[in-house]
């Protein structure tokens, strides 16, 4: 099962209020709705793909309005076959049509919101709710793309759920895609926000245990992938340290200062260390500790001699 499908089958089960059912069932028909005329009259008809959704929508439209509904089922044949589940409402439909929102002062469908559907806070939490139901989608925490898109067929009601959203900083945002217009986000953060907002604890946990243990992945890798390159770093400044120390004694090995033969002697000693751990060694061999600042202005004076070497036979 999809996270999508698991959030949905969460909210399946929720319980409110009449006034925030309302605002939900307003939402799903606001983007999966559609009229049907016919002899017999009109008939508000709701589709979707998705179990939960349709028995949350048959739960809503009978808790409120006490009707009875048609459900029918089609199969759909596609590169991925699915179910098409359409509930038919025949009665009491223009009551419906009033009281849910689902006309504008212009008479066109399933636009605008009335102001009175959305009126309290926990009545817009449940618009969200409905209209991620009827067409919400969210990709996997386990994946490295954090998305949260709403479909809808409108601008208007694109732009709504987008207004909606960012009364509770979610940073929502419209685009246009071949199907009509999305309401997304993009940050795990607000992702996480968005599903506290619909009443979605469960996959809220869900969501940000994924995350946390994604993120700790990445960061340990990122620690990881920072020791290999350091210690490449330091494997690279030995060897050549190592052939700047074969050419000093191939020309002049007696005349060294003091200091440069022991620096010379460490690293021929222990050709895989860093100056960290050269400077530890230090102590095994000499008076007292070689410092890391130190052994770097010696292993610079080395590189000094090699290339001037290198320069004098005409090498370099």
């Amino acid at each position: 099962m999809s996270f999508s499908k698991e959030i949905k089958t969460e909210l399946q089960g929720l319980k409110h209020l009449n006034c925030c059912n309302k605002a939900e069932l307003s939402a799903m028909l606001h983007i999966n709705g559609s009229i049907e005329k016919n002899s017999e009259g009109i008939s508000l008809v709701f589709q979707t793909t998705n179990n939960a959704v349709v028995r949350r929508f048959m739960y809503l439209a009978k808790q409120l309005y006490k009707i009875e509904l048609t459900l029918m089922q089609k199969q759909v044949n596609q590169l991925n076959k699915h179910d098409l589940f359409l509930v038919k409402i025949s009665e009491k439909v223009d009551i419906l049509i009033g009281d849910l929102s689902l006309i504008n002062q212009q008479s066109i469908l399933f636009q605008d919101v009335d102001e009175s559907i959305i009126e309290n806070e926990c009545c817009k939490k449940a618009y969200l709710r409905g209209a991620f139901m009827a067409s919400g989608s969210i990709n996997s925490p386990e994946t490295s793309a954090y998305h949260l898109e709403i479909q809808s067929y409108s601008e208007t009601q694109a732009k709504v759920i987008e207004s909606i959203s960012n009364e509770f900083a979610l940073k929502a945002r419209v685009t246009k895609n071949k199907r009509g217009y999305i309401t997304y986000i993009k940050e795990a953060e607000k992702i996480a926000d968005f599903l506290r907002v619909i009443g979605a604890s469960n996959s809220l946990f869900d969501f940000e245990d994924s995350r946390i243990k994604r993120d700790f992945k990445n960061s340990i890798n990122r620690v990881i992938n920072c020791d290999i390159a350091n210690e490449k770093k330091a494997m690279d400044a030995a060897n050549n340290q190592l052939e700047h120390i074969a050419i000093i004694e191939k020309k002049n090995k007696e005349n060294l200062p003091k200091s440069v033969k022991e620096a010379i002697f460490l690293r021929k000693m222990y050709p895989e260390y860093s100056l960290l751990e050269l400077s530890y060694a230090s102590m095994d061999h000499f008076d007292e500790k070689i410092s890391k600042s130190a052994l770097n202005h010696r292993f610079r004076t080395i590189k000094d001699l090699a290339n001037k070497i290198l320069i004098e036979e005409g090498i370099k």
